[in-house]
């Protein structure tokens, strides 16, 4: 089974992560930088949207289970190419030509929520799922690129709550604070303003391409010259 599908809503490439709780792993970066370049492909796409079909999960972020088997077995080149292959969907989402709109439908944890600051736009549904840093407890920090691109979505303020805190956010509190577009009813609902967000987009891929590309270009130089320094040494964990 595959752990990212996507297809396509008129104009909208709808990608959709299968995996239950979405946890990232080798797989989890491979398949995401395969979809891209498939969505990438297609002229006729103009915008993206990302979600998952888990009822209580949007993404939970790293698969621990799968990091600290690789840790185990001394796997530290599966290590960093995860970790390479994950900065570089962040890289890739930060520089898309086009749109990406996250639907965070449940539970956007650590990389799960990072995943969806690297993007351009955020809806979610309220009730069921929060949004959440929680490296704070459990001695994970961010890595720079990551600072530099969640401060883009987040505002300083709120982002110095969220990350040194490592408290759960709802919708309601993430759209009062501008992190998301709109905190919506039910899964309908999500999907379908959404959708109907994305469908409003139909600007020439070479422009916005190039406006995203001079305003992240100082996140996208964080990205590849300050990540390696804790990569190749995997200085991971506090």
């Amino acid at each position: 089974m595959a752990v990212i599908e996507w297809e396509r809503d008129e104009s909208v490439a709808v990608v959709r992560m299968t995996n239950g709780a979405n946890k990232q792993n080798l797989v989890f970066a491979e398949t995401m930088n395969q979809v891209f370049d498939e969505i990438l492909a297609d002229e006729e796409i103009f915008s993206m949207v990302i979600t998952s079909t888990d009822e209580k999960n949007f993404c939970q972020g790293v698969d621990t289970d799968w990091l600290g088997e690789r840790f185990n077995e001394k796997d530290f080149d599966g290590i960093r190419q995860f970790m390479y292959g994950m900065n570089n969907v962040f890289k890739r989402m930060l520089l898309m030509p086009i749109p990406v709109i996250s639907a965070i439908n449940g539970h956007a944890f650590g990389n799960g929520a990072m995943l969806a600051c690297a993007g351009d736009f955020r809806f979610m549904k309220k009730y069921k799922g929060y949004f959440c840093f929680p490296e704070v407890d459990i001695n994970i920090p961010f890595l720079p690129g990551m600072v530099a691109f969640v401060r883009k979505a987040v505002p300083e303020y709120k982002f110095n709550e969220l990350k040194l805190t490592g408290k759960r956010a709802g919708a309601d509190e993430l759209e009062a604070h501008h992190i998301i577009v709109k905190a919506c009813e039910n899964e309908e609902e999500l999907m379908a303003d959404t959708l109907a967000f994305a469908k409003t987009f139909h600007k020439d891929r070479k422009i916005f391409g190039e406006h995203k590309k001079r305003m992240h270009k100082h996140i996208v130089q964080v990205i590849e010259n300050e990540d390696p320094k804790y990569i190749e040494p995997l200085n991971l964990f506090v």
